[in-house]
């Protein structure tokens, strides 16, 4: 790829088409991630919490760039490294899986203190440290790029193109995060949802590891159904403590 012909072909209708595509799946694909992002920094206190989901991002989308500019790596990762008996194990398989491992140890463990009823002010309150939830940040969201990247470079040969789309995607996340996260930390239901999510994202990315393709668009569905589901479960329990309230036998005189 030249960088001086895509500046050149970036003003054209099929490069401002692939633009406006390439920027919606980044969007779509970042899902996941910004339910991770939600959760992860919802462990630090509330003033710090933008703060830390900023940062991460920002580091996250320097690393996207440099992956992008360093796309001919990137595609070189789909070649064995070795094999196991007749299975070429590829680069990106090992981070698919290690991510995967990652993501379904750091859900499970939430879980495990959302069933325990642990406080955050509790027992692990020491175990969340400002650098520790952003590097977690921009380590689970380098494992979420490489599908990405790899979907970006199949779809667009305009490097520029690829580049701004990641840009546009990250200033979506960062303007939206703040409010997913504050929506997933006030229920608590939907919390679990989403670390149910997470459980199965980890799934995802150890299957693909093993070549075991599973239909995104299954899994996004699946996602917006449930959501749907429990947010009329929301309205439904606000309008039954809203009628309990109003008959509150000691409001009558």
């Amino acid at each position: 790829m030249h960088l001086s012909q895509d500046f050149h072909d970036l003003f054209t209708l099929g490069s401002l088409i692939s633009l406006i595509t390439l920027s919606i799946l980044e969007i779509v694909l970042g899902i996941d991630n910004i339910i991770f992002i939600s959760i992860v920094s919802g462990k630090l206190p509330k003033e710090k919490q933008g703060k830390a989901r900023t940062i991460g991002l920002m580091l996250a989308l320097i690393m996207r760039v440099a992956l992008l500019f360093s796309i001919s790596w990137i595609v070189q990762l789909k070649n064995p490294l070795f094999f196991i008996s007749e299975f070429g194990v590829t680069g990106r398989d090992l981070i698919l899986f290690s991510g995967g491992i990652f993501l379904l140890y750091k859900t499970t463990i939430e879980l495990h203190n959302k069933v325990q009823g642990y406080e955050e002010d509790g027992v692990n309150a020491n175990k969340n440290t400002f650098r520790g939830i952003v590097f977690q940040i921009v380590l689970i969201d380098i494992v979420f790029s490489f599908d990405s990247i790899l979907t970006a470079v199949g779809l667009v040969n305009n490097l520029i193109v690829m580049v701004l789309a990641v840009i546009i995607a990250m200033i979506i996340m960062i303007l939206f995060s703040g409010k997913v996260s504050d929506f997933i930390n006030l229920n608590p239901t939907i919390k679990v949802l989403a670390l149910s999510f997470l459980l199965m994202i980890g799934t995802i990315l150890i299957l693909e590891a093993f070549h075991q393709h599973v239909d995104k668009t299954v899994v996004y569905i699946s996602i917006a159904f449930s959501l749907f589901v429990e947010s009329m479960n929301i309205r439904m329990r606000k309008k039954s403590e809203k009628r309990d309230t109003n008959d509150d036998p000691r409001d009558v005189i």
